[in-house]
């Protein structure tokens, strides 16, 4: 399927086929994950939203708990 994008206020948008959103069971809601490798664009549903969330919480109480030691490590 090749595809090119629409000028939307300052931005470029790509709009995306039904039958692909449907396939995909992406709506206007679903959040998206983008990835690229330099080369590539790879767009995909995030897969597990609360397990995300949870990573981020458990990151964010990690970095709290443990930031003065992550300064001193990083000034060597």
């Amino acid at each position: 399927m090749m595809k090119k994008l629409t000028k939307h206020g300052n931005s470029l948008a790509l709009v995306m086929d039904r039958g692909v959103l449907d396939l995909l069971n992406i709506d206007e809601k679903t959040p998206l994950d983008i990835t690229t490798d330099g080369r590539v664009l790879v767009i995909a549903p995030v897969k597990d939203i609360e397990r995300r969330k949870q990573f981020e919480e458990a990151l964010a109480k990690t970095h709290l708990k443990y930031s003065r030691m992550y300064k001193r490590l990083s000034h060597g």
